[in-house]
């Protein structure tokens, strides 16, 4: 990748991953600068922080167009137009169309509040803990044509505890999503992922540290 990569982030709600990533580019931790901040919600408050930053923020309604390909297609050239390398989804409660999935291969990236495979689409914190888990957490991953099915680059893991509710198992896990949001990001700015079939690899990092990232929780890469 060249230099600082720009990103494009979609974002439907509070944007909190928003900022997370607004402050990892701000203090140098990630090579990347975020180029537009796109919603199809015109009062979400991620175009507020945007704004806040100096960052370009774009309502896109979805009631002007009859089909979801038509909103994509709008929200492509607004990507294009803006030399957008790799589209992070935060909070964007849209899925996408095949073709818009198929325009950026590999590079729409996607954080989803449990440990994927298990729970895909909403409410998985309930799920979590209607189903007993012991461990929760949080899922980076690039996106493809399923919900919630493409393959996965970084998780952490986050006990659950026995008088855990919804909302305080979602707070711990999103703490956790704020730290592994933008380490993804950098990983791939710095051109260290493989996709091979349904695996992430990450080049340059010795066997040892990975172990040690386990440990933390940090898995894959």
């Amino acid at each position: 990748m060249r230099g600082r990569i720009r990103l494009g982030v979609l974002a439907s709600g509070r944007g909190s991953n928003l900022q997370a990533i607004i402050d990892a580019s701000r203090a140098g931790r990630i090579d990347a600068v975020i180029g537009v901040v796109i919603s199809d919600v015109a009062d979400a408050f991620a175009l507020e922080r945007a704004r806040t930053h100096g960052i370009e923020a774009v309502f896109v309604d979805p009631n002007l167009f009859e089909a979801r390909e038509g909103f994509d297609a709008a929200i492509i050239d607004l990507l294009r137009k803006r030399d957008v390398d790799l589209v992070c989804l935060a909070g964007f409660m849209r899925l996408l169309s095949p073709p818009f999935v198929r325009e950026y291969p590999n590079r729409i990236m996607n954080i989803h509040p449990a440990l994927l495979p298990a729970f895909p689409g909403l409410h998985v914190q309930r799920k979590a803990l209607k189903h007993g888990m012991k461990f929760s957490g949080c899922t980076v991953h690039f996106v493809d044509e399923g919900t919630d099915t493409g393959p996965i680059i970084i998780q952490a893991v986050v006990p659950v505890l026995d008088d855990d509710t919804d909302e305080s198992l979602s707070a711990r896990i999103l703490t956790h999503e704020h730290q592994i949001y933008p380490r993804a990001i950098q990983l791939f700015a710095e051109g260290r992922l493989e996709v091979r079939g349904r695996r992430v690899f990450c080049q340059g990092i010795p066997a040892s540290q990975q172990d040690e990232r386990r440990r933390w929780g940090m898995m894959n890469p």
